[in-house]
């Protein structure tokens, strides 16, 4: 299993048993534990631990600061709710495929509703836009298809 593998499992777990719903790090301490630079710990946590993946990272920098890392908990709806928000203008795959991740990670979708959006949104699925209007019909697609849930 790779560091980043072995970091994220850490940072879920502690998260996981912590009694007070977060977890709090200090990027020093885990780069230490796992022989690494703290710059992949910065790397772990932006990449798998963002407001997309249904994460809230706080920082505090300095001789006694921390990473506070917490699980947002809402209901379906504001989830989604959040997600249309969120998404601005243009969306990529990768990000949409997060969100999309998160969703059914969660419970708010099944597997054929995520499999579905992501074929809707799919650059296969726009082969006939443009390149770089893509991402911009996919931001559409995508909140529509996220409102369309929360009118069931």
């Amino acid at each position: 299993m790779a560091t980043s593998d072995l970091i994220a499992r850490f940072i879920m777990d502690s998260i996981e048993e912590s009694e007070r719903g977060f977890a709090e790090l200090q990027r020093s301490a885990l780069a230490e534990m796992f022989s690494c630079v703290p710059s992949q710990i910065n790397y772990v946590i932006s990449t798998r631990f963002s407001p997309e993946h249904g994460y809230v990272v706080e920082s505090r920098r300095g001789g006694g600061g921390y990473i506070r890392i917490s699980r947002v908990r809402s209901s379906p709806s504001d989830v989604v709710m959040g997600a249309v928000k969120a998404v601005g203008n243009t969306l990529d795959m990768p990000t949409a495929a997060a969100y999309v991740s998160n969703f059914y990670k969660a419970g708010i979708i099944d597997r054929r509703c995520a499999r579905l959006i992501l074929t809707a949104i799919s650059d296969k699925a726009l082969r006939t836009i443009a390149p770089e209007d893509r991402d911009t019909l996919r931001s559409g697609i995508f909140k529509h298809m996220l409102v369309s849930l929360l009118n069931e």
